[in-house]
């Protein structure tokens, strides 16, 4: 898992059957002390973040598949496992 930073919402016509109707998330890692750490990622979301969050993120594609997604036969990878509190978020920066 890492931490990242939700940067905006996707919208897709064009894709996969499985992921019709999914959340997907516009993410960008950051580092400790919060600072963006990397290429930003698409990642599928079920735990209700959005623009601004501070999300944990796994490419465990056995839950992104099962536990997002629904079905193990699905290109998804990346998927939020959690939202970091606001106390949490602020003692971060």
């Amino acid at each position: 898992m890492q931490r990242a930073r939700v940067i905006g919402n996707i919208t897709s016509v064009m894709k996969h059957p499985s992921l019709q109707g999914q959340k997907m998330l516009l993410v960008v890692p950051v580092s400790r002390d919060g600072k963006g750490d990397g290429d930003p990622s698409v990642v599928f979301d079920n735990l209700g973040a959005g623009p601004g969050d501070l999300v944990l993120i796994t490419s465990d594609g056995r839950y992104t598949g099962t536990d997002i997604i629904g079905t193990r036969a699905t290109p998804a990878r990346w998927g939020v496992a959690g939202i970091v509190d606001k106390k949490t978020n602020e003692e971060v920066k």
